[in-house]
């Protein structure tokens, strides 16, 4: 089996397995509401992101879903033998091919979009 596919296989194990994961899945109000104003989005590396500057609360706050989110990375991809980075974008390919309409994201650093009716052209990591 290829390294990329045992990567995929993997990441849609990992995905189930987060997805159930408070850490993984809880986001408060603020984070929540920042996510349908468009201010901050999912990322193709699997984490969050800032389409546009936060405030320090929303800062922490985001930050905080994203140490929880490389954690779960992390524990995964090490039972798996991948690499966390690998594993990581697999999951943001995953979130991203099933984000909702209306949501901000970005497949390269920096570059965002906001998510319509069609699918989002996914970067080739995805496969």
């Amino acid at each position: 089996m290829s390294n990329l596919l045992r990567i995929f296989l993997s990441a849609a194990a990992g995905l189930a397995l987060l997805a159930s994961a408070p850490a993984y899945a809880q986001m408060d109000g603020e984070v929540e509401g920042a996510m349908t104003a468009g201010a901050v989005g999912e990322q193709a590396d699997g984490y969050l992101g800032f389409v546009r500057a936060p405030s320090s609360t929303l800062k922490a706050k985001v930050d905080a879903i994203n140490i929880k989110r490389r954690e779960g990375y992390t524990r995964i991809a090490q039972s798996k033998n991948v690499p966390i980075e690998a594993f990581a974008a697999s999951i943001g390919c995953k979130t991203l091919g099933s984000l909702q309409s209306g949501r901000a994201y970005s497949v390269a650093r920096g570059a965002w979009a906001v998510k319509s009716g069609a699918p989002i052209a996914l970067p080739d990591q995805c496969g």
